[in-house]
């Protein structure tokens, strides 16, 4: 599945490009039948009230009906939709926007992309239906809990050159983190590691021994009683890198519900975001040329406030 820009099947809807499922080179029977075993999380009658509703349109821009057949390498389009989505009460601020880039200050909790139990309250979604961009693509993420800077292309002429910069490591990255103090612990300081995926919880990361493949640098911005506030500059960009890199030194960050142990808040409960701000991005437009400076205007809970 991925999302269609040709102009003659379905428009965007909320935000929302509609997605492509391709039929396979064999097979029989109709089409609701293929639909509703493909795509099992949408139910057969689902699937009728969508082509009843016009929904469900073939590549040439022709709606579905409930007798068509199984007609084997067409494509379908249709909008992804759930039942029931959490609402997120936080709003995101553009700071930035010409014709090849957007840039977003993303509040905490909110996704970056659409996921298993998020699409209406994602940053691509909100910022799509904001801009009425259709073409509007990250060009990296930052996780849901961490708020602060996102980058969005504009255009698909121009995003593979975005693209290269983080992939290239061109781009100058800077955070913010609030986490204990250690007095033990020199700053500032390099950290690298080799990080791989929990093997028993896929959503982790952990350090393993090896040859390293992440690379932190740290410093201490202030320090109060026993936090501190830090700045994180990451020279790679793994998953999760600096709050396993922080967490593998005793200074696990302030609210998060991953490192060391997993601990989900309930449904709706804002109350201690992830101490973890995406503050700075800097580098070279491959575009313009022109130097590019971003600073989130975001700012993370004071220390005093912490220790209370």
């Amino acid at each position: 599945m991925h999302n269609s820009h040709d102009p003659r099947v379905l428009p965007m809807r909320d935000g929302i490009n509609p997605s492509c499922v391709v039929l396979p080179s064999s097979g029989g029977g109709s089409l609701v039948d293929f639909l509703a075993e493909r795509l099992p999380a949408v139910s057969r009658e689902d699937w009728l009230r969508r082509i009843h509703l016009g929904e469900v349109v073939d590549e040439f821009g022709v709606a579905a009906t409930p007798e068509r057949a199984f007609e084997p390498g067409i494509r379908f389009y249709y909008y992804r939709e759930l039942e029931q989505e959490a609402e997120i009460p936080f709003a995101a601020q553009i700071l930035f926007q010409d014709e090849h880039l957007l840039v977003a200050d993303k509040p905490h909790f909110l996704p970056v992309v659409p996921t298993g139990r998020f699409l209406q309250h994602t940053l691509l979604v909100r910022m799509k239906r904001e801009t009425g961009l259709r073409e509007l693509s990250p060009i990296h993420r930052i996780d849901r809990d961490t708020a602060g800077l996102v980058l969005f292309s504009t255009q698909r002429e121009t995003r593979g050159a975005y693209q290269a910069l983080f992939r290239d490591r061109s781009v100058f990255k800077e955070y913010e983190a609030v986490a204990p103090f250690r007095s033990d612990l020199l700053f500032p300081r390099e950290h690298v590691s080799r990080m791989q995926e929990c093997p028993e919880q896929f959503f982790r990361m952990q350090e393993v021994p090896g040859e390293p493949n992440s690379h932190t640098h740290m410093e201490i911005i202030e320090q109060q009683g026993g936090l501190a506030r830090y700045r994180l500059k990451p020279v790679t960009g793994k998953r999760h890198q600096l709050r396993v890199h922080m967490n593998a030194l005793g200074l696990p960050l302030m609210g998060d519900g991953f490192y060391p142990v997993v601990n989900d808040p309930a449904e709706g409960d804002w109350s201690n975001p992830l101490q973890l701000l995406a503050r700075r991005l800097e580098f070279t437009d491959p575009v313009t040329g022109a130097t590019r400076r971003f600073e989130s205007q975001r700012r993370l809970r004071d220390l005093e406030s912490l220790l209370l």
